[in-house]
């Protein structure tokens, strides 16, 4: 029940703020589209640039989406509302208070991956989505929606959460093989930035959608971060229970 409920207070949320979340979501893939689809025609091996850009920027809505839904809501609950000291007194047990978090943000992200795949409607790619692609959006929203319990448990003050966001969420949108492909770059930092999750998620949604499939490898690496930040935000939160 106490997922049912955070899963309510998002939904709420969600329907307070439809056309704030809609048109947010809508403003910067539109404009990534736009200026780089009509900036660049081709991409390598004589593919339609757009065949390649489209499915990172679905990855990148459904990171920016989850994270964004998470991080700054919950560290404003925390640090102003003081609502998370409520949640700690609360029959809800901890557990089901994270879960819930987490599944609200990949939801999130998924709908921000969806209004940019009907954006894209009109363009006749011949990109193809599917059960996985949603899968793979669902599971990088998880991951997103985790590190963003973590970083507003972790968070001291309400700029934390922006900062972060500038040294980290910013810098792997734009790196992590979503507007050009990772293998133009130096053999180290591609190495490194083949391994983050936002790289992992677009490089299998992108194959996915140009028909060429994609590893399994992928997935065991998003499950990775999954239960790694998971751990941390126990870890945080347990911490602060015990305070």
């Amino acid at each position: 029940m106490g997922i049912i409920t955070v899963l309510w207070e998002k939904w709420v949320e969600f329907r307070r703020d439809f056309y704030k979340i809609t048109l947010a979501a809508m403003i910067g893939p539109l404009m990534y589209i736009l200026v780089f689809g009509m900036g660049i025609r081709t991409a390598p091996h004589g593919q339609p640039y757009l065949n390649f850009l489209i499915p990172g920027v679905v990855a990148l809505a459904t990171m920016n989406g989850s994270f964004g839904a998470i991080a700054q809501s919950l560290n404003v609950q925390r640090l102003y509302e003081k609502a998370f000291d409520q949640v700690i007194i609360s029959p809800t047990p901890l557990w089901q208070f994270i879960a819930g978090q987490i599944i609200g943000g990949s939801l999130r992200g998924i709908y921000a991956g969806c209004v940019v795949l009907f954006l894209v409607l009109p363009v006749k790619t011949g990109l193809c989505f599917n059960g996985w692609s949603f899968f793979i959006m669902f599971l990088n929203g998880a991951v997103f929606s985790t590190l963003g319990v973590v970083i507003s448990f972790y968070a001291k003050s309400h700029t934390d959460v922006p900062r972060f966001s500038n040294y980290v969420i910013m810098p792997m949108a734009y790196l992590c093989n979503t507007f050009f492909s990772s293998d133009s770059m130096p053999g180290g930092l591609r190495m490194v930035v083949r391994y983050l999750p936002l790289s992992q998620a677009s490089g299998m949604i992108r194959g996915i959608a140009n028909g060429t499939g994609f590893s399994g490898e992928g997935i065991w690496i998003l499950t990775g971060y999954l239960v790694v930040f998971s751990g941390a935000a126990f870890w945080f939160l347990y911490k602060k229970k015990n305070l």
